[in-house]
């Protein structure tokens, strides 16, 4: 299996398909199913308003690439991603560098990876929130990846809360339709 290096993998044809590259090995899934697309447009949007009404930063929905690390040749597309005003300086023709925010849509196929592998990486890599959002459960997970307490969990009606976005007090339902 041929390895790339990050500048290698950013000369392949740009596509809509999702792709990742993990530590040099280009990865590249089916794409998601219209129920994930679903939510992700519809937090997306969510999230858009709110960050614009606030004039909190810029927001970014995948397939756009995220160097995590340069030098190990990881780059990931999460889901959704926010860049605060403050670190603006790392999106550029891409994201160089951990967003704020990342969400993570789960589907069965990605959701043991996107708890774990991807979570750890986030973490490690210095990104400060991570959303878990689960489509069959109708919750949404936010976890605090600059700390090790526990993630919060909402569900229904309850507002959710972020630590990296001022205000945001959106009933977890509304992500969900």
């Amino acid at each position: 299996m041929e390895r790339l290096s990050v500048h290698e993998y950013f000369r392949l044809a740009e596509t809509m398909r999702p792709m990742e590259l993990v530590y040099g090995v280009v990865r590249e899934p089916p794409a998601p199913r219209y129920g994930h697309q679903s939510i992700v447009t519809r937090l997306a949007a969510l999230l858009f308003a709110h960050v614009e009404e606030h004039h909190l930063g810029r927001l970014c929905v995948s397939p756009v690439d995220v160097v995590l690390d340069e030098h190990a040749a990881l780059v990931v597309q999460p889901d959704v991603i926010f860049v605060s005003n403050e670190r603006l300086a790392i999106v550029r023709d891409r994201i160089w560098g951990p967003p704020d925010l990342v969400v993570e849509v789960l589907s069965p196929r990605t959701a043991a990876r996107d708890r774990t592998t991807k979570l750890e990486w986030y973490r490690r890599y210095g990104v400060r929130e991570g959303w878990l959002v689960d489509y069959r459960n109708t919750c949404v997970e936010v976890v605090d990846l600059q700390s090790v307490t526990a993630p919060r969990l909402f569900a229904g009606t309850e507002p959710m809360r972020s630590a990296v976005l001022p205000d945001w007090k959106v009933p977890a339902d509304h992500v969900f339709g």
